[in-house]
């Protein structure tokens, strides 16, 4: 797959909640530098994280605006609307950039605000409290 062919796939396998297919686009030696996770390094590690991602979500949606690619380089323009299992609503804009190389994502870093995100955490909060009662 070229640079764009990666870029769309990627979007598509979000969207369809297919994680695993998903992680498959990345390269074993990737990098990612993710505004809320942090560093993740290794096609492994991603796919620890991933595997608890439908638990914080109950629906999940990045669609893409705006693609700028350029050789091996990209940037993507998108929107997020996520749902979480207590019914929080999360809407946030997003610019992801991605390094392709030989067809799989080696290294990406998105962009956001991370405020609508809280939500996340104060969910983990509140069925703490719940089940401490």
């Amino acid at each position: 797959m070229n640079t764009t062919e990666v870029l769309i796939r990627y979007y598509q396998l979000a969207n369809s909640g297919d994680w695993k297919s998903w992680c498959a686009l990345f390269a074993e030696d990737m990098v990612m530098d993710e505004q809320l996770a942090g560093r993740i390094e290794g096609r492994r590690q991603l796919q620890t994280m991933m595997g608890g991602f439908d638990e914080m979500y109950a629906s999940f949606q990045n669609v893409p605006r705006h693609y700028i690619v350029s050789n091996g380089e990209a940037a993507a323009v998108s929107h997020i609307t996520a749902v979480t299992p207590a019914g929080d609503r999360i809407e946030a804009d997003v610019m992801n950039y991605f390094r392709v190389e030989a067809g799989r994502i080696a290294y990406m870093a998105n962009f956001h605000d991370t405020i609508p995100f809280q939500v996340l955490s104060q969910g983990r909060e509140r069925a703490e409290a719940g089940s401490a009662r």
